[in-house]
């Protein structure tokens, strides 16, 4: 697979709608994550990340303008131990719950499908960090109609154990604009992941955004030996009260 430009992925899709980094740093020391959410409708503009214990969630950016918090309002990031999820919707507190079960990350998804978000059922996307006692690895998921066809559930699971250095994998919902908006096809893009500090890119990727579309942006960096990670958040709105 050709190892693609995250930057030029972003800058070519006006609207990609919600995306998952995931991957390793060049110097291999970094696990690297980053989570964007995008929109088109007042409702879905009207967003702002906010940190959590362990992670983020989104929060109406005013209050009074919410129109409906279906598929808007949930937790995109979360830790259970030392398993970092990261997804487009809800199913991050699915996950969260049955792993810490005993449950798998795919067996957990298979409790899960598209959104109820006819006519688009935009597919939910999701990742899981696994870091401990040195050791890397990741997996993505997709749950998606088929071409748009909700009578058909397609699931996919992709792993990555010990990821290379410098590479990462891209998933996000929308293919581009349109009406009905089309599915991502095919399997995470592989993508480069640098050297850059969190700051750089974080606003790396944050200026690749469509300008009209892009909402928030996280970016989490996770010391593979020792697990302790910092954050960012940069949101195009702000909160009011």
């Amino acid at each position: 697979m050709k190892t693609l430009s995250l930057e030029n992925e972003l800058k070519s899709n006006a609207y990609p709608g919600r995306g998952i980094v995931i991957g390793r740093s060049a110097d291999g020391k970094t696990a690297v994550t980053a989570y964007f959410i995008m929109g088109r409708s007042v409702n879905s503009r009207n967003r702002v990340f906010t940190e959590t214990e362990d992670g983020i969630k989104t929060e109406a950016a005013d209050p009074s303008k919410l129109s409906d918090p279906h598929l808007i309002i949930y937790s995109p990031v979360r830790v259970l131990g030392n398993k970092t999820i990261v997804t487009n919707g809800d199913q991050t507190d699915t996950i969260y719950e049955l792993m810490d079960k005993q449950q798998t990350f795919e067996q957990s998804l298979r409790t899960r499908e598209y959104e109820d978000d006819a006519p688009n059922y935009t597919p939910r996307i999701s990742g899981i960090m696994h870091i401990g006692n040195g050791e890397y690895n990741y997996a993505m998921s997709i749950l998606k109609s088929a071409d748009g066809n909700p009578d058909c559930r397609e699931r996919f699971t992709f792993s990555y154990s010990s990821p290379l250095k410098g590479m990462g994998h891209f998933i996000h919902t929308y293919m581009g604009d349109g009406n009905p908006l089309p599915s991502f096809e095919g399997e995470p893009k592989k993508v480069e992941i640098g050297n850059d500090s969190i700051d750089a890119f974080a606003d790396k990727l944050w200026n690749a955004l469509n300008e009209d579309n892009k909402v928030s942006l996280f970016v989490r960096y996770i010391d593979i030996a020792t697990g302790k990670y910092e954050s960012r958040i940069i949101n195009k709105y702000a909160k009011s009260e």
